[in-house]
């Protein structure tokens, strides 16, 4: 048997119906298969979404926005101890993808 990743990071792809998909139907799929953690990028909103396992399934814990990260902020996840990742290197990462 296959086990679900701890966390999965989703970048939104452009389009309204790509976006639903990512938001609607993977956060469905991610969350029967088992998956803690599911993170939505949205680069041209600099908006993170992090969804936790809670009662055998995802949901939404904090929603980061433009306007509460800083320059120098770093994200991390209780599902992974060692990882750390600069906001700003993210950000600039992805939106030259």
């Amino acid at each position: 048997m296959i086990e679900a990743p701890d966390l999965i990071v989703e970048v939104l792809s452009l389009g309204m119906n790509n976006q639903q998909r990512d938001r609607n139907l993977k956060l469905r799929l991610y969350s029967a298969q088992g998956v803690r953690e599911y993170w939505i990028v949205d680069w041209r909103a600099e908006k993170i979404e992090i969804y936790r396992r809670e009662s055998a399934q995802l949901v939404l814990q904090t929603t980061l926005l433009q306007t509460t990260l800083h320059r120098g902020d770093i994200l991390t996840s209780p599902m992974l101890p060692n990882f750390s990742y600069s906001i700003d290197r993210l950000f600039m990462q992805v939106g030259r993808s």
